[in-house]
């Protein structure tokens, strides 16, 4: 794989396509066998909602519904909101400054089901604001079945999101998780049982949800929180604080600076009380 190629001088947008390119044409010149890949997904287009467009379509086309009919869509889809690109830029982003295996941006973009399960919510969430309900559960389905990841599309996620593998992550219909958070791999913010209505997490900005990890309920998790790994939280987390445990219970308040951003799965400190 080779390695990330710093590109200086341009916007940050610019920046993480000049980059991708730049990746995409080591490889091809690398790997020939690739090359043909990599110029058709990458190098054929100029700019990142082209790449996208035509990625998303490549790996969720079926016989049901044609790869270029979904790539129609999603130009639609960042033609009309070009602030879905701008988030899968800063989803790239994060991906990139997050995982310890991340080489680059092209590894992310080709091979990240994490990162590509996000992408097509995204697109979901958009076809659910214009009423194209029918669609939107359609690209959710699909997502399911590549991905193992099943986002109701219309839960909200904001910008500079990072889906470490991705397996198993479930996050409900009335779910709103804010910019800059992380979430591994089993990660479900879901509903307490069958009622109807707004009922489940909402996650602020930059915060930790480790492997495993439930939140249930229509409850908040504060910014900078953290979540630990396999832990139930059926009660609010304060901002900053660290929750673990069946049931959670507060292990530390304040918790680590920007847990989303360092990663730091860490559970320093005493157990604080019997409950959060």
């Amino acid at each position: 794989m080779a390695q990330h190629l710093e590109v200086v001088d341009l916007e940050p947008a610019s920046r993480v396509w000049a980059a991708l390119r730049a990746e995409a044409q080591a490889v091809a010149h690398d790997e020939p066998g690739l090359a043909s890949l990599i110029n058709a997904v990458i190098l054929s287009h100029t700019d990142l909602a082209g790449a996208l467009s035509y990625q998303l379509a490549r790996k969720l086309g079926d016989q049901e519904l044609r790869a270029m009919s979904l790539r129609e869509v999603a130009q639609e889809a960042y033609r009309t909101n070009p602030e879905i690109v701008a988030s899968a830029e800063a989803d790239l982003q994060a991906v990139y400054e997050r995982d310890p295996a991340c080489k680059g941006y092209l590894q992310p973009f080709l091979h990240f089901k994490g990162f590509q399960a996000l992408q097509t919510h995204r697109v979901a969430h958009w076809l659910w604001l214009k009423g194209r309900e029918s669609l939107a559960f359609y690209l959710q389905s699909r997502m399911s079945e590549l991905f193992q990841v099943d986002i109701h599309p219309a839960a909200e996620i904001g910008e500079g999101a990072f889906f470490d593998h991705g397996t198993g992550i479930v996050i409900g219909e009335t779910a709103r998780v804010g910019r800059d958070v992380s979430m591994l791999h089993g990660v479900t913010l879901g509903g307490t049982g069958a009622e109807r209505g707004d009922r489940h997490p909402k996650v602020g900005n930059g915060v930790l949800l480790g492997a495993g990890a439930k939140v249930l309920g229509n409850i908040a998790i504060g910014d900078n929180a953290k979540i630990a790994s396999g832990s139930v939280v059926l009660i609010p987390v304060p901002a900053g604080c660290t929750a673990a445990g069946v049931p959670a219970r507060l292990v530390r308040c304040p918790t680590c600076e920007e847990p989303a951003r360092t990663m730091d799965h860490t559970l320093a400190g005493e157990i604080m009380g019997a409950g959060i």
